[in-house]
């Protein structure tokens, strides 16, 4: 198998160089690495800005109280101005045209660390589309024959036996009182898939780091993502006689949008995201995506640096507040334990370089992040997926994200390796990649949530990691047949590189 190509987040092949974790929309056939490649190509946010030379900051500063007079003080007078600030945490979103902002800032008393959040000014130029999902034809959905008590395009979706949900329907389809924040492009609500379980209380627009509560805001936009919409269906697209079934068809879903136009996860918005989901009573977060601008941010870097501090303080605030954090391991068959990964995509919206990195200090954000669940891809054989990252001690468990239908090919009447979601404007397609994979797992963790709803979020990752299917290492894994051996999978059955703990396990989760 070829070396994974530069691309954006974890998604493959989607509209606009998407930044999201996992989304490669694959065609039936094409490698993975091919697909992966396409979400390479970005651009930078559309946030407003006092000039085109602006870039954003995250100031960080001891948490509980908000800036203090002398910080406040030392931002205006390095030319910065507050956009908000997340006193909780003490993360401090700045906008500034001065290019010294961040190295002057840093020398006044009270602040811990300080960066830009993006290379190229706000706001950026536009982005090139460089694929999209395949969507359902009339003539696929009326070829669909679903058994009785299914839903329409059920049979399509290989993906729900693999991990027994479709076993676990029969128990429950989980509990209204329990909401999954998709944080991500967006989420149409208006999908009649997605409607009758959508939480509008829970769902905002965060791309410019500050709450944006304006009616539909969550919504993508007609020429942005679909991926955001396609990951909320395969967590919770009701059971209703319409489309497809989610993992818990009975649990409530939220849009938490942190992506702009141009397919940019900023780090302001994803602090944004978590702090929302947090003050919201969210149960599961799930994280489809990396945080932009850098595929890996490195602790020896000052802007970096402060850009990792910023995410995990949000996403430790969400655990601490009652949120399990899960979020897709990555699409470039990275072992992530390595030594050393060469990075060529960072930073993405400007001109990345190929550079060195040791994954243990410089980090994917928010899928290496203290606490949370870190989830591989499996195709329709129930193997790693071609282009999943992997990693001994990294990922924690694995789940369906769909594979080239030329390598993982799914027993009839499905006829695709990708994963069914649900896409705008009332529509089915198809997508795979780490962030199809993560959703799976979002979904296992709202049934378990709902079975045991006092549970805190370190007993429902207890329970996920012990109910899930301990699966072997893969060996030799030579997923496109070549003879020659693409990755290598260390540990033992009960936790490898490959798989984690194993295969999530939705019966499991309703009968523990």
């Amino acid at each position: 198998m070829t070396a994974p190509h530069p691309r954006h987040r974890r998604a493959l092949a989607i509209p606009a160089g998407m930044a999201v974790a996992a989304s490669l929309a694959l065609l039936p056939g094409v490698p993975a690495s091919a697909a992966e490649a396409s979400e390479a190509a970005q651009a930078a946010p559309s946030v407003s800005a006092d000039s085109a030379s602006s870039l954003s900051y995250v100031v960080n500063v001891r948490p509980g109280h908000g800036p203090s007079a002398h910080v406040k003080r030392a931002i205006a007078k390095a030319g910065g101005t507050i956009v908000t600030s997340y006193d909780q945490i003490g993360v401090i979103v700045v906008h500034s045209a001065d290019p010294d902002f961040a190295k002057s800032v840093r020398k006044a008393r009270g602040v811990q660390s300080a960066g830009a959040t993006r290379t190229a000014p706000l706001p950026s130029a536009a982005t090139t589309d460089t694929g999209a999902p395949k969507v359902l034809s009339d003539k696929e959905m009326a070829a669909a024959e679903a058994a009785e008590g299914q839903d329409p395009l059920q049979p399509l979706q290989w993906d729900l036996p693999a991990i027994k949900a479709d076993k676990a329907h029969e128990k429950s389809l989980g509990s209204s009182k329990v909401t999954v924040a998709v944080i991500d492009t967006g989420v149409d609500d208006t999908h009649p898939d997605i409607a009758p379980n959508f939480d509008r209380d829970a769902s905002v627009n965060c791309v410019s780091g500050k709450p944006d509560t304006t009616d539909g805001a969550w919504r993508p936009g007609a020429a942005e993502s679909p991926h955001g919409t396609h990951v909320a269906g395969e967590i919770a697209a009701a059971k209703n006689g319409v489309g497809m079934t989610g993992v818990a068809p009975g649990v409530k879903v939220s849009g938490i949008k942190v992506s702009n136009p141009d397919g940019f996860f900023y780090t302001e918005a994803v602090v944004c995201g978590f702090m929302w989901a947090a003050e919201h009573d969210v149960e599961v977060t799930n994280n489809s995506y990396y945080t932009d601008p850098w595929y890996f941010n490195c602790k020896d870097d000052p802007d970096q640096k402060a850009l990792l501090e910023a995410v995990t303080r949000a996403s430790r605030y969400a655990e601490k507040k009652g949120a399990v954090n899960v979020a897709a391991a990555g699409n470039e068959n990275y072992d992530l334990a390595a030594d050393e990964i060469t990075d060529p995509v960072s930073p993405n919206d400007s001109t990345p370089s190929d550079r060195v990195i040791d994954p243990s200090e410089c980090l994917d954000i928010p899928t290496q992040l203290p606490g949370v669940v870190t989830v591989a891809s499996t195709g329709a054989k129930d193997l790693k997926s071609s282009f999943s990252n992997h990693g001994l001690g990294v990922i924690d468990i694995a789940a369906p994200g769909g594979d080239s239908t030329a390598y993982q090919t799914p027993e009839p009447p499905a006829t695709s390796g990708l994963i069914l979601g649900t896409m705008p404007g009332g529509k089915w397609g198809y997508m795979a990649g780490t962030s199809m994979a993560s959703p799976h797992v979002a979904g296992v963790a709202a049934l378990i949530k709902s079975t045991h709803p006092y549970a805190s979020p370190a007993m429902v990752k207890a329970l996920l990691y012990a109910q899930a299917d301990a699966t072997p290492c893969t060996k030799p894994y030579d997923i496109d047949g070549d003879g020659k051996v693409d990755a290598v999978c260390e540990g033992s059955k009960n936790r490898n590189g490959f798989y984690g703990w194993g295969m999530a396990d939705a019966l499991d989760a309703v009968t523990w």
